[in-house]
């Protein structure tokens, strides 16, 4: 812990911080350490922050993705439980500009009433996980801040340093797009580290990585076709797949696939990046049964790595469909390592109709669909799953 701590103060005064409060954008700023020259223009929109309150901010510094959402998560709940009715809390990230996998998330509180308890209970908080913890007070003069650091590391409090904070341009890549590269694997090995980070929490992960080892790897297909069929639920790919079996004589496939399938209810409930490392492993464990049945005769695949790449992407990027990644972003990249179908077939019909069926199902909208519905940014470029074509 304490030397990632000391990696993460070297690189402190290079980030760039966005509070996402109310606003549809978030407000950026970042650190000087020579006090700057005061613009009141310039520098208002940070009064919506740091005025009138006592300010912290808590970042979690965690290298372990799983431990990393599962102390995000934590925080969220112990606040509303610890703090006092008079602190808001206003989601928070920091990152370095254009640099995939900096991000850091966390938390400023905002505390009006100006609570000597508040920063005790912080400073506990950030003491049992792996945190650092940053008080803002007011420079002399003009509107001007200072973040401070605090931390602690093998039980000693340590200061870091003191920087004025400045008002900071909004990056050229939107932040949520630098974090999609970690739930987006694209090969074996990265989505088989992923569970392995999370096995001695989650059982049923040692289950997945054991049938994963159990697995051929780089199998290829043989003469027959193999078309894969895509799309959200009640879009049609039971009715597709199915006909298409029947019509071609062949092999119909899922996934992920059966040994995998009664385990998406526990994996749906963890953080995304275990939730994909589930999915993208299910992939490699359907393609060596594709390789093994294409011998034989054509066949269907019900979803594959392009639900997995789109689902994951459109729950990470938020905000405007422009924040998504170009459609030359290697992250539409298809791995090198897992077998390619022939044909990919995307089923879409409008929101109103697939909401029909489902009540008409009465079927219960996974997680994931909940949140696609609540991000209409996945609805709004459909091309999302099938850009991976122009980039084999």
């Amino acid at each position: 812990m304490a030397r990632n701590l000391a990696r993460q103060l070297a690189l402190w005064s290079a980030r760039v911080f966005a509070a996402y409060s109310d606003r549809a954008e978030p407000l950026y700023f970042a650190l000087s350490a020579e006090r700057p020259v005061y613009q009141e223009n310039a520098f208002l929109s940070l009064r919506r922050i740091f005025s009138n309150a006592n300010v912290y901010s808590i970042h979690i510094t965690t290298e372990n993705r799983f431990l990393k959402e599962t102390i995000h998560s934590k925080l969220q709940t112990q606040f509303s439980s610890l703090l006092q009715e008079n602190c808001v809390l206003i989601q928070l990230v920091s990152f370095l500009p254009n640099q995939n996998r900096s991000v850091i998330p966390g938390f400023i509180v905002q505390d009006f009433q100006r609570n000597e308890e508040t920063e005790i209970t912080l400073k506990d908080m950030a003491k049992s996980n792996e945190c650092l913890l940053c008080s803002y007070k007011k420079s002399e003069g003009a509107d001007l801040w200072q973040q401070s650091i605090w931390c602690a590391t093998e039980g000693a409090e340590v200061e870091g340093s003191t920087h004025y904070i400045i008002p900071s341009a909004k990056p050229a890549a939107h932040v949520s797009v630098l974090n999609v590269d970690s739930v987006v694997f694209h090969c074996f090995e990265d989505a088989y580290a992923a569970l392995q980070e999370c096995k001695e929490c989650i059982p049923e992960a040692k289950e997945i990585l054991h049938l994963a080892d159990q697995s051929p790897r780089h199998m290829q297909r043989s003469n027959f076709p193999v078309i894969v069929i895509e799309g959200l639920d009640a879009t049609g790919k039971t009715t597709l797949t199915k006909s298409l079996q029947e019509t071609l004589k062949g092999t119909l496939l899922r996934s992920p696939p059966p040994q995998l399938s009664h385990w998406r209810d526990q994996f749906d409930s963890q953080p995304a990046v275990i939730r994909r490392a589930f999915y993208t492993l299910g992939n490699y464990i359907t393609a060596a049964a594709i390789a093994r049945e294409s011998e034989k005769a054509p066949v269907i695949v019900d979803r594959y790595w392009p639900s997995t790449t789109a689902y994951a992407i459109a729950t990470q990027v938020v905000g405007e469909k422009d924040n998504l990644p170009s459609l030359y972003s290697k992250v539409y990249q298809w791995p090198t390592d897992l077998l390619k179908p022939d044909l990919v077939v995307v089923l879409m019909v409008s929101p109103e109709e697939r909401i029909r069926r489902l009540q008409e199902r009465g079927q219960v909208k996974t997680q994931e669909e909940k949140e696609l519905e609540e991000n209409n940014l996945f609805r709004e470029k459909p091309g999302l799953e099938v850009t991976w074509r122009n980039r084999k």
